[in-house]
């Protein structure tokens, strides 16, 4: 009886030590993998080139030291907003080069088109490169109407005198790439000048539609400064690469 006993104690004092060694290995092979690897940023589905990068679009990797680029990026943070310049694969590590933020450029499916002054009946003042504005149809013989849902995003606005309006002190652009609302909202105050030449960033489809609208005079433009342009950087969408 004590000899089975002591064989059943054996073959359990066997089993856990085996156990052990087996916990202390994995537990050393995840220390060294971990040790070996770096997280890097990569979509979880497919991107076509232009679309913007949402948090919810991306999650990480684990990629070998000897494989990892600094061009990787591993900041969520920092890669949520931007652009795609060419298609993204699911899976695939997100080079730096391969995203941008650069927002006063159109967008692949974008040209940057001058409005007539014609076509404008009025502009609010207080609108800047880089900010988001939505367009409404105004005229006599017809009730007012906005164009698009989305708002629009600002190329640049000029003086008569071909000179961006904007505070010297505190440029509005410098403001919104460092996300600071408060000098954002001073370089909207301290800047002199009338606006009589506005670009926009708009699709084809877009310039087709205000220009087919406005070229006849019946109706007219009126350029509305967009809150979004404050939501998007609350978001991060707009910040210090």
């Amino acid at each position: 009886m004590n000899r089975r006993r002591n064989i059943v104690i054996s073959l359990t004092a066997a089993m856990l030590s085996a156990s052990l060694v087996y916990g202390m290995y994995k537990l050393q092979r995840i220390q060294i993998e971990r040790q070996e690897t770096v997280a890097v940023l990569v979509p979880k589905r497919f991107i076509a080139a232009g679309e913007r990068l949402q948090k919810s679009d991306l999650e990480y990797k684990m990629v070998p030291n000897s494989a990892f680029m600094p061009e990787m990026l591993v900041d969520t943070d920092y890669a949520a907003g931007m652009e795609t310049v060419i298609p993204l694969g699911k899976g695939e590590p997100i080079l730096d080069w391969k995203v941008d933020r650069y927002y006063l450029q159109p967008k692949r499916t974008e040209s940057t088109f001058q409005i007539p002054k014609e076509y404008i009946r009025s502009i609010s003042n207080g609108i800047r490169a880089g900010d988001k504005v939505l367009l409404y149809a105004s005229g006599d013989g017809s009730p007012s109407q906005r164009l698009f849902k989305e708002a629009v995003t600002v190329a640049s606005v000029k003086t008569s005198g071909n000179v961006e309006i904007d505070s010297i002190e505190n440029p509005n652009l410098l403001s919104l790439a460092d996300g600071n609302k408060e000098q954002m909202y001073a370089a909207r105050r301290e800047a002199n000048g009338m606006i009589e030449y506005l670009n926009l960033n708009l699709s084809e489809a877009q310039w087709l539609q205000i220009d087919s609208l406005c070229k006849n005079g019946a109706l007219k433009l009126v350029v509305a400064y967009s809150p979004e342009s404050l939501d998007l950087l609350a978001e991060g969408e707009v910040g210090e690469p």
